[in-house]
């Protein structure tokens, strides 16, 4: 099958590229600039040079698939950023699909889409709706992406969305980084003792998942795909930093100061009309303090999903990697 991809020189896009190469499909991959070319192309795709913004038909020609891959991934933006990336951009690249006779658009949701901070979910599926209201702008772009993507599936043109809880892996680019650093600057601490359960994804789930959908899944519909089992935030943020080497300190605070807190300085920081990322955003200390565990059933049943990789596999995996590096760099 020849499947594009975009977002392929990101963290999941480019574990999507190796993926779908070593199991045997030819991956062309959107290229932003000369850079991206060469990120793509190590990992063993062919670069197409478009982006969301400008993505015509002919980028797409004789492609079977795409796997969409790219998004505004950040904790703070204007609504034009989010909203052109994330939905315009979606749009775009749907039509172009559809018009270059595209068979099959797999889009890399994420449970953020039904996400709103207020509560809890524990064992959610995919019955469960989006918010009425939505109070992050990623959440509300990916919802509206999703959404779009979910009703173009027509006869010809299946569409289908992978929807992961909290990726992670080798080359993340968002949590770990995020958090090692907090914690060698001393202002990482715990929201009510890293209590709040959570599902995970590691990545080679993610992509097995994704090639999963390539061929099968029913149109016009989404699935939750996970790591087995739950764990707390403590535990799995306590295990992932320690593959950097760094233990994460025991300090915590209550959630509900922290995300009062976290409103009152967003606020401070929309009146000053302030373009840089505060210190405390409600989105990262939501997800921080809140629950979110989802049901995989689905994925299950329909698309064959089981993860590939255990947790505790993934972690020795991860340790195992920065061993190596190390001996390389003293080498």
């Amino acid at each position: 099958m020849i499947v594009f991809v975009t977002g392929g020189s990101g963290f999941v896009g480019s574990h999507t590229i190796e993926h779908l190469v070593a199991r045997g499909h030819q991956v062309r991959a959107m290229a932003r600039s000369s850079r991206s070319a060469e990120v793509v192309s190590s990992f063993g795709a062919t670069p197409v040079r478009c982006d969301l913004d400008v993505v015509e038909p002919s980028h797409l020609a004789g492609c079977d698939a795409v796997v969409h891959a790219a998004a505004f991934v950040e904790e703070w933006g204007t609504r034009e950023a989010f909203w052109r990336a994330n939905v315009e951009g979606t749009e775009r690249l749907l039509k172009a699909a559809r018009a270059a006779g595209v068979r099959r658009f797999v889009h890399v949701g994420t449970e953020a889409a039904v996400f709103d901070g207020t509560r809890d979910l524990l064992a959610i599926d995919e019955t469960l709706p989006p918010p009425s209201r939505h109070r992050f702008l990623y959440s509300e772009t990916k919802a509206a992406a999703e959404a779009r993507v979910l009703a173009a599936n027509e006869v010809g043109f299946t569409t289908v969305s992978i929807r992961p809880r909290l990726v992670w892996g080798s080359r993340d680019t968002s949590v770990l980084p995020a958090v090692v650093r907090m914690a060698r600057e001393g202002s990482f601490v715990w929201l009510d003792g890293g209590r709040a359960q959570t599902s995970t994804t590691h990545v080679a789930n993610l992509t097995h998942a994704l090639e999963l959908a390539l061929t099968r899944g029913r149109g016009g519909e989404a699935y939750f795909v996970a790591d087995e089992g739950e764990r707390t935030q403590r535990e799995f943020l306590t295990a992932y930093a320690a593959t950097a080497g760094v233990t994460l300190p025991i300090k915590s605070l209550p959630g509900a100061l922290v995300r009062t807190l976290a409103r009152a300085i967003e606020g401070v920081w929309r009146a000053l009309g302030m373009r840089r990322v505060p210190p405390l955003t409600s989105f990262a200390v939501c997800a921080l303090s809140r629950s979110v565990t989802v049901d995989t059933s689905k994925a299950t049943r329909e698309l064959g999903y089981v993860p590939r990789v255990r947790f505790e596999d993934g972690m020795r995996a991860l340790h195992s990697e920065a061993a190596r590096h190390v001996a390389a760099a003293s080498a």
